[in-house]
Formats: structure tokens, C-alpha cells, sequence
């Protein structure tokens, strides 16, 4: 879903490279956002502090805060989603940072493109579902949580238990990377957040029953090392 003519999302980009955030700031308003700009940690919680924008994108090498403090105190103000930019590609610093509070994480040098397909898929994220949905429907997936029930192609589709669970949490999370650890915790309790291969096969098994390729770019997409992430449109996901 593109940025409604009528209404220009608005972002925060905290990074401390000037070059950098004028060419963003190009880009970005050129694809239909309103930027605001923030060169270190303290100024950038001053400004979300005085008007919290649609989207932050937060370079954690800033000179003031260390990148996971700041995400901290950004989720005490509030739950706006974040996209990290960071030259540091790493599964561990991608998963403090996810597990500190970013919703997505971007690797520096980055295409354009990929930066404002995963910030429209943020911001779907982050639109309100409905008041009490719980209904919802992708490709020939149906899902309705209140009856715990699934349908593929108007046929019902047989999920245990945990495996209905593993789908609900990937759907009201859309377009959000879930790390391994958050999954497990949550839908195994805390002793099971290194069985992430008891994960992968959970997440194998639910995509064979909802009819999607393993290694396709479907809804049901892996981060590698990192987790999963539910993408609402596969066009536009990343």
C-alpha cells in the first residue's frame, strides 16, 4: 500500500552522516514522505517527545547514545515503529536490536527501493486492524481467530494446536520481523528459546499446509539467523 495523496506519512531520520540524510531526505520525500531530521540520540527523543512521527529510522552509530539505550528510551515515549540502518550486518546485533524494540533492520549500503518498501510495509503494520477484526484473509488463506479456524480455498485446513498459535502470531505481527527467541518464548515459554530448530520445522510444517513453497518469497518469509517475518503483500514485502 502506497502513502494516501492526501497524507504524507511522516518520519524521523536520526543518523549523524549530514550526506547521508540529505540524500535520504530526497529520496524519501520524493516517494511521498514528510522527514523530519535528528543527528543524535537526545535531540531525536526531543522531537519524537514533541510530536511522535508515523516512522523512525535510527542509525544505531550515533555519537551521543548507544544504539540499544536509545531504542529503550524511544519504546518509553513511544511504539512507533523503527527501521534500524546500521553498517553492522551481524545475527547478534540484529537481534539485540529487534529484541531491544526495532520492528525491521536494514543493512548499510542499502538500495533505495528496499528502504521504502520496508517502510510502507511498517506502516501497514502499524494501521489499526478494525476494531475487534478477527478475520483475515490472504491469497486463498482464510483465517478466523475467533473460531480458530483456517480455510484454504474455502476448504478447511487441519493446524494443531501450536501451530494455529504460531500463525496467529504471525499474522496480528505482520510485516514484522519475529526473532526465534521471541517466538519460542512466547508460544513455548522462556526454556525454549534455543530450539529454533523445533521452530523450523513448526514453520515448514504451516507453510506445506497453507500451499506455499519453503524457499519461495511468499507471505511467510525467513530472516536467516534471525527469525521469521509475515508479509501481507509478497509484491511489496522485502
Amino acid at each position: 500500500m502506497t502513502p494516501m495523496a492526501d497524507h504524507r506519512p511522516s518520519i524521523l531520520l536520526v543518523d549523524d552522516e549530514a550526506q547521508l540524510r540529505r540524500l535520504l531526505c530526497f529520496s524519501l520525500d520524493e516517494a511521498g514522505f514528510e522527514v523530519r531530521e535528528a543527528e543524535s540520540g537526545r535531540i531525536a527523543l526531543g522531537e519524537i517527545a514533541l510530536k511522535v512521527p508515523d516512522l523512525v529510522i535510527l542509525d544505531l552509530g550515533l555519537p551521543d547514545i548507544p544504539g540499544t539505550e536509545m531504542l529503550r528510551a524511544l519504546r518509553q515515549l513511544s511504539s512507533v515503529p523503527v527501521l534500524i540502518l546500521s553498517v553492522l550486518g551481524d545475527e547478534a546485533t540484529k537481534i539485540a536490536s529487534l529484541e531491544a524494540g526495532a520492528d525491521d533492520y536494514l543493512t548499510k549500503p542499502f538500495g533505495g527501493g528496499e528502504l521504502v518498501a520496508r517502510l510502507r510495509a511498517l506502516l501497514r503494520r502499524s494501521q489499526p486492524l478494525g476494531s475487534g477484526a478477527t478475520k483475515f484473509k490472504f491469497g486463498p488463506i482464510e483465517v478466523d481467530l475467533d473460531r480458530s479456524r483456517v480455510l484454504r480455498d474455502g476448504r478447511p485446513v487441519r493446524l494443531t494446536p501450536l501451530e494455529f498459535k504460531l500463525l496467529r502470531m504471525m499474522v496480528l505481527h505482520r510485516d514484522r520481523v519475529l526473532t526465534h527467541q521471541h517466538i519460542l518464548g512466547e508460544l513455548w515459554g522462556p526454556k525454549a528459546t534455543t530450539k529454533t530448530n523445533y521452530l523450523r520445522i513448526y514453520m515448514m510444517n504451516l507453510r506445506r499446509k497453507l500451499g506455499e513453497e519453503i524457499d519461495s518469497a511468499g507471505h511467510f518469509q525467513t530472516e536467516s539467523g534471525v527469525g521469521y517475518r509475515f508479509v501481507s503483500d509478497p509484491m511489496v514485502g522485502v
